[in-house]
Formats: structure tokens, C-alpha cells, sequence
């Protein structure tokens, strides 16, 4: 998982605008987690997957040469999770995200891109 630093693309007077994804998306999915969920422990061969943390706090677990990296994201932080990439959520509190997905993600397809693997 890599975090993106967002950058406002527009502000004036009334507010700000902040551009997060300007690639072709599949899917986007909100994603419940009650404190002391697990979620995910899996990869994806052909899909991307942005997360936008709406609400909460989160533990994001990947796997860099076999040893398990973590990083917490809390409200209002942004990360990616790449093709190939393996991730995991640990809700630290209740929890939200927004996922924007590119590639066989979303619905029936839920699984067609999806490997299970242990990380947490």
C-alpha cells in the first residue's frame, strides 16, 4: 500500500476542489469495518485499488519480501494498493472507507481477481 499525498486542483472563495483518481474506474464500494474487524488477506493479480478513509482509523497491513509492513490511516487519508500488491485492514476503531477500483472488482466479479493469502 502506498499512501498519496492529495493535492487541491482548484481553490477560490467558495472552498476547494481535490482531483483523487483521474483513471478509468470499475467500481467504487463503501466498506464497513467494526472495531476489531479483519478485511482483506488477500491480492489482486489485474485490479488497482484506491482507498479513501472516510471515517475511523485503520491498520493497513502488506507483505515486502515476506515480512509483514504496516502503516495506520485515519479519516481523510488516501492510499493505493497496486496489482499483485498483498493488503489487510485492521479496524483500530469503526471505520469507513470509500474503494475505487480499476479492473474485475465489482459485483458477481467480486472474486474473479481475488487470492486469499494470511497477512494478519
Amino acid at each position: 500500500m502506498h499512501k498519496i499525498n492529495l493535492d487541491i486542483s482548484h481553490q477560490d472563495q467558495r472552498g476547494s476542489i481535490t482531483d483523487l483518481i483521474t483513471e478509468e474506474i470499475n467500481a467504487v464500494t463503501l466498506i464497513k469495518f467494526f472495531k476489531g474487524s479483519v478485511r482483506g488477506n488477500h491480492y489482486h493479480n489485474l485490479t488497482t485499488q484506491w482507498c479513501f478513509v472516510t471515517k475511523g482509523k485503520l491498520e493497513v497491513s502488506t507483505l515486502i519480501d515476506e515480512s509483514r509492513v504496516s502503516e495506520v490511516f485515519s479519516s481523510g487519508d488516501f492510499f493505493v494498493s497496486l496489482p499483485s500488491e498483498p493488503h489487510a485492514f485492521f479496524a483500530l476503531e469503526d471505520s469507513e472507507i470509500l474503494t475505487f477500483t480499476s479492473g474485475p472488482r465489482a459485483g458477481a466479479n467480486y472474486e474473479e481477481d481475488t487470492y486469499r493469502i494470511k497477512i494478519i
